[in-house]
């Protein structure tokens, strides 16, 4: 029997006052063969693969019988042996490409560092070879681009830079830690694609780390499955999903949405694990396709949108004089009703986020009109519109970037009550920051901590409690579930659901993610290139796509699972 390429034994990595983040685990990598290791956020999956590369930081105690590397130990080689070894024979592409990569060089000289460190390259073979493997990856333009620098890239482009790093050196294996992670649909099969293709032409092995059950459904061949650090379940990845035996791994695959089902809630890891799947739904008996049809026809006129235009300008030449524009929203017609959820998916890049802040007017239209309720938006007065503000609020994709590290969860919700609900004593405003904070799942004693104390879920229901504590009727969600587990995700989306239904909210929802748009939206508008190509309810879109470009949005969704 071939011996394994990479073999775990027992590892164990233990951070003195905070406990083990990853306990007793074991596995084994062929030559040629993926392993997918999937889990929640802190089951100890990155972690794994810091330790595999001897990256572990200081203060973490690494232990176990081997990390065996082609009969090598790697737990008994020093930093010194190992350096040779990182980017060459075993080489790692990160989550995010834009942290990763350093904003101050071109990224082809980032790549030919690689090839000059490891292939003792000269200048000119290191570009030449550069361009070669931005070719190889699919990035257009190569010899020009190896000299554009992370910000000059799009999100697909810059992951396509870092496999190209990563697979410069033709390495045995290739550790992929959540490389599809926020990327749309599109460019999620694109990458996907790439690698399959990347490892069948050099023969390597892959360990891909992710959260995305349908993801690692398409490429691995055997599936660990991690929950706080130790290993639940493993086996053939058609087993793990056909016939899971653990109830973590149920509910890890349960709680994703579907395509082909609409639920009124989505099922969540702890109904599995704590045995309430089978407890009944409340709510109407009425089919929720029903349900969602009457609620997008019944409804009035919330928010009508008319031929609007935000545009921004492209300057160059010596005097920075205008050369023409990036038409961000083209020309777009909506209209939201009372009490329902508009889905607006598409690429990055397609005008989604730059319409929903316009509809707001955190973005400056170029022209158009936006009426709220009546009253028209772009012609009020700045203090018009802060009363108006209260009434319209946005749930921005990164919780973390949005929430100011200095102020506490309590703070942070105080003041909007503070400026809109003036009339309130103190003691009545500290009653309204803890009544929101418990509606959306949170305790008391939970406004005294700092950001930096929650967990991604956790952050991202404090800036929902901040978007509701002006109680608005009308709330932009940016993304807003994006990039948290699919485990958290499900319990965010039921969250504003409940939230939907007790304050009576009207929604735009912004996704690329067309199952969790098919879940928790009424009606769906498709949006490319700044224009809305295809509006209708979310079950008559989904099941009879009309525009070319709906149909490879579609078409792209992993479908196994789904």
């Amino acid at each position: 029997m071939t011996d394994p390429l990479l073999s775990v034994e027992q590892l164990s990595i233990l951070f003195p006052g905070h406990g083990h983040v990853v306990k007793d685990l074991s596995f084994d990598i062929m030559a040629g063969q993926t392993l997918g290791m999937v889990g929640e956020s802190g089951s100890g999956k990155s972690m794994t693969s810091l330790a595999i590369m001897g990256l572990v930081p200081h203060s973490g105690q690494v232990s176990g019988q081997a990390i065996r590397f082609k009969g090598d130990d790697l737990l008994q080689w020093s930093d010194k042996q190992l350096r040779p070894l990182r980017g060459n024979r075993i080489s790692m592409v990160f989550q995010e490409p834009m942290t990763s990569l350093n904003p101050v060089f071109q990224v082809g000289t980032q790549v030919g560092e690689v090839l000059r460190t490891h292939k003792k390259m000269n200048k000119k073979q290191a570009v030449k070879r550069t361009i070669e493997l931005f070719d190889w990856v699919g990035i257009p333009e190569p010899q020009r681009r190896i000299k554009s620098y992370p910000h000059q890239l799009s999100g697909g482009q810059k992951q396509r830079v870092m496999i190209a790093m990563a697979i410069a050196c033709q390495p045995d294996l290739l550790i992929c830690d959540e490389p599809t992670t926020a990327l749309d649909v599109t460019i999620q099969q694109q990458v996907l694609t790439l690698l399959n293709n990347l490892q069948k032409e050099l023969g390597m092995a892959m360990l891909f780390i992710t959260h995305d059950l349908g993801v690692v459904a398409e490429v691995a061949d055997d599936v660990i499955v991690m929950c706080q650090g130790e290993q639940v379940e493993q086996g053939k990845t058609h087993d793990i999903f056909e016939r899971p035996k653990q109830p973590y791994t149920q509910g890890l695959l349960a709680c994703r949405p579907k395509l082909d089902d609409n639920p009124r809630r989505l099922l969540t890891v702890s109904d599995f694990v704590d045995n309430k799947v089978n407890e009944p739904v409340q709510g109407s008996t009425e089919p929720m396709a029903q349900a969602k049809a009457k609620k997008s026809t019944q409804g009035t006129p919330l928010l009508e949108v008319h031929q609007l235009h935000t545009h921004f300008p492209i300057k160059g030449g010596l005097l920075g004089r205008t050369q023409g524009h990036v038409k961000a929203v083209d020309g777009v017609n909506l209209t939201i009703h009372k009490g329902e959820t508009l889905g607006l998916v598409g690429e990055s890049g397609s005008g989604k986020t730059t319409l929903g802040r316009t509809l707001l007017r955190l973005q400056q239209a170029t022209s158009g009109q936006v009426t709220f309720d009546g009253v028209d938006v772009f012609q009020q007065s700045a203090k018009a519109m802060r009363a108006l503000r209260s009434k319209m609020q946005i749930i921005f994709q990164d919780p973390y970037a949005s929430l100011n590290p200095r102020m506490t969860a309590g703070a942070t919700l105080l003041e909007p009550i503070q400026i809109h609900q003036a009339d309130l004593d103190r003691g009545e405003q500290e009653d309204q920051v803890v009544s929101w904070l418990e509606q959306v799942g949170l305790r008391a004693e939970d406004r005294f901590k700092y950001p930096h104390e929650f967990s991604g879920g956790q952050r991202q229901r404090i800036c929902i409690a901040r978007a509701l504590a002006v109680k608005p009727e009308f709330i932009v969600c940016d993304e807003s579930v994006s990039a948290l587990d699919v485990s958290v995700q499900a319990q965010v989306l039921n969250l504003l659901l409940d939230l939907q239904e007790q304050h009576d909210l009207t929604y735009l929802f912004i996704s690329h993610d067309l199952s969790v748009i098919n879940f928790i939206a009424d009606r769906v508008a498709v949006m490319q290139q700044g224009q809305l190509v295809e509006t209708g309810a979310v079950n008559d879109v989904y099941q009879n796509p009309q525009h070319p470009y709906t149909q490879k949005l579609i078409d792209a969704i992993p479908k196994f699972g789904i």
